[in-house]
């Protein structure tokens, strides 16, 4: 079984939007595929806004309720990719070597 230190965080939120973990030695398993695959869908999706931002911020006719908009999908674009991020420094900390403490 997997150690508490070890359990992976999973890029979607539980109710009340608290974090979601898997417990797991199979990184080939279903969970872990189905926590990989969405977690590309979200690095994509923040691909396309930054970009989607870049062009907003170059157009100086962009009306303010687009400005809004964009910020906000922004704003879940950046919580995800935290997520992501904190999810993925956790698994690379857990699979790394320990040096043995004397």
């Amino acid at each position: 079984m997997t150690a508490p230190n070890e359990l992976r965080l999973l890029p979607w939120s539980g109710p009340d939007g608290k974090p979601c973990y898997l417990s797991s030695d199979d990184r080939g398993g279903y969970m872990s595929r189905l926590a990989d695959n969405i977690e590309a869908v979200q690095l994509g999706r923040a691909a396309k806004l930054l970009e989607q931002a870049s062009e907003t911020l170059d157009n100086q006719d962009a009306a303010l309720d687009e400005m809004r908009c964009l910020v906000k999908e922004l704003t879940g674009a950046l919580r995800d990719i935290l997520r992501v991020a904190t999810s993925r420094g956790h698994l690379l900390a857990a699979s790394e070597p320990r040096e043995p403490v004397y």
